[in-house]
């Protein structure tokens, strides 16, 4: 059941009709990851209909080249190109991407079972994690602020961290307006039932009343 359609590989030909079930297997497994992603995500439409069609041209690509060693390096370094050379998106977008194009491997060697298979095991797992509260947590925040240049900022703020915080990291410094400003940015663990806006008062009074911010964490890294 998970063999390739294609018994004799694709070497120099393939039948029409293997490859129209390939393809409109390709375009069914991509609509439903865009719809689990819509859905537990609600991204963008840009994105969904990329997620759509993704896997019917990666299947495309590996159908036109397979066999050939020397050309899918060259394919493999154009999808590092367009990667590095766009705008870098959240670990979730990057996943499905990854599957997207997984997915389309899988159809393009005509393991037509297996994408389905693994596309929907994958899809279940994602929905039970992005629903479920296994790796969540609240209190984990960005906090930005802005001080004078005048301020020794290093040891400013440890008492309120200590007071508010079950841990902390100065993520980043930068200097702004000309370098009469710093801008901080610490990642901290609040402890459960604080007052937040007693907590940025007390932070405000200590940075001449300049700005401050908390946020949640943005998800734009990969691990």
């Amino acid at each position: 059941m998970l063999n390739s359609i294609f018994n004799d590989g694709l070497g120099g030909s393939a039948e029409i009709t293997s490859v129209l079930i390939c393809s409109l297997v390709s375009i069914v497994i991509g609509f439903l990851v865009a719809i689990v992603y819509k859905l537990t995500e609600k991204g963008s439409k840009s994105f969904l209909v990329c997620l759509s069609v993704l896997p019917v041209i990666v299947q495309t690509i590996i159908m036109l080249v397979n066999g050939n060693l020397g050309m899918s390096v060259a394919i493999a370094g154009a999808f590092s190109l367009i990667r590095f050379r766009s705008v870098a998106g959240t670990s979730k977008e990057i996943v499905m991407v990854f599957l997207d194009m997984t997915l389309g491997v899988a159809t393009g060697m005509g393991y037509i079972w297996f994408a389905l298979i693994i596309s929907v095991i994958v899809l279940l797992v994602w929905i039970l994690l992005v629903k479920s509260n296994v790796f969540e947590n609240r209190n984990e925040k960005i906090l930005k602020v802005t001080v004078p240049e005048n301020l020794d900022y290093t040891e400013m703020f440890d008492d309120l961290f200590k007071e508010y915080t079950k841990d902390y990291t100065l993520e980043q410094v930068k200097t702004v307006n000309m370098g009469s400003l710093f801008d901080l940015t610490y990642k901290v663990n609040l402890k459960k039932d604080i007052d937040e806006k007693k907590f940025i008062d007390e932070i405000r009074v200590r940075n001449a009343n300049l700005k401050v911010m908390l946020s949640h964490p943005i998800e734009n890294e990969l691990l």
